[in-house]
């Protein structure tokens, strides 16, 4: 008989997994942009390079404030600050921020994943989220952003690599 502990570790478990092997495919593309055209918007209402690439940690900050349950107590998160003008310490708080995602969940007990968290769940509306389905959100949403991202890599003249 399965109990519902051990589902919520499987699915852990296979979170984790994926979000190593997502996050490493998006260091790459990361890493490919080349880092003279860091000011590249492909449209004016588009967001820099740059910004764009500051989003990936943007989504940690904000991540890590939801999952915690920041949002439960009606307040917001910190703002974040600019983006760093080195394209290389951008990657570096990328990486770090990552390491503390993964740390953050791995530490987390398989009961308090399957508790709820308030995030947006429509304009201006928030709603209970499980923690596990949270964590798989943000991570489809960081794959939504590296798309994004292997656009401007395309148009810098950049090669996107397998994605």
């Amino acid at each position: 008989m399965t109990t519902e502990s051990s589902i919520v570790a499987h699915e852990k478990e296979q979170l984790l997994q994926t979000c190593d092997r997502e996050h490493a495919t998006t260091m790459r593309v990361l890493r490919a942009y080349p880092k003279d055209k860091l000011d590249l918007k492909p449209h004016e209402m588009c967001k820099s390079a740059r910004d764009l690439g500051w989003l990936f940690v943007g989504e940690r900050h904000l991540g890590t404030f939801a999952f915690k349950g920041g949002f439960s107590s009606g307040s917001m998160p910190g703002k974040m600050p600019p983006a760093p003008e080195s394209w290389d310490e951008l990657l570096k708080a990328f990486e770090e921020s990552q390491a503390n995602w993964m740390k953050m969940i791995r530490e987390t007990s398989d009961a308090e994943l399957n508790e709820t968290v308030k995030f947006f769940s429509g304009p201006k509306t928030m709603g209970d989220v499980r923690r596990l389905d949270f964590l798989w959100f943000m991570l489809m949403d960081e794959i939504h952003h590296r798309g994004q991202f292997s656009i401007y890599l395309r148009m810098a003249g950049g090669k996107v690599p397998s994605i």
